[in-house]
């Protein structure tokens, strides 16, 4: 089991997100459990290119300081909506030989979607813990609309499993064991 930690980069990790506090609450309660239970904690980071303001060396480049890393953890940079589009980060989950990934992060209607199909296409078994991805409110539905779309129909039961954030901790824990 591993997490991923998706895009939750300053130039986005603001609160114009859908359900901002609770979104970025949640996140940090699985990523404190996550550690407490050394499941392995593993960021990704959008690089939008060079000039873009969203890539390497800009500001809104780096992790919200609210979901730091911890040092030696690892960080990997796509440039496409799937973090399965970076070689290395793909590379490194089959040579772990893991099975399960827990994915949490920013877009939900994006790069968290693309993310955990991709996942499911590959044989993981993906969780969503509730209240860890958000989006924004755009000109064809709102954040909270695209969030219910996405957790509530598109990927419960078929492509990942939506789970609260108290049965993903005690998945977590009985990981440990």
């Amino acid at each position: 089991m591993k997490l991923i930690v998706m895009d939750m980069q300053k130039g986005i990790t603001v609160d114009a997100l859908y359900n901002y506090d609770h979104f970025i609450e949640n996140t940090v309660n699985i990523l404190k459990a996550a550690r407490e239970n050394q499941i392995e904690v593993i960021y990704v980071q959008h690089d939008n290119g060079p000039g873009s303001g969203f890539s390497q060396g800009d500001e809104a480049f780096e992790i919200a300081d609210q979901v730091a890393p911890h040092p030696g953890e690892k960080r990997f940079v796509k440039h496409h909506g799937s973090c399965f589009g970076n070689k290395d980060f793909t590379k490194y989950l089959e040579d772990a030989g893991e099975d399960t990934l827990i994915i949490m992060g920013l877009l939900t209607n994006f790069c968290v979607n693309t993310t955990v199909q991709s996942a499911f296409e590959r044989g993981y078994k993906v969780i969503i813990p509730e209240g860890t991805n958000s989006t924004f409110d755009n000109q064809y539905m709102t954040g909270e609309t695209a969030y219910k779309f996405f957790n509530e129909a598109t990927w419960a039961d078929y492509f990942a499993k939506c789970l609260s954030v108290e049965e993903t901790m005690e998945l977590m824990k009985k990981q440990n064991l």
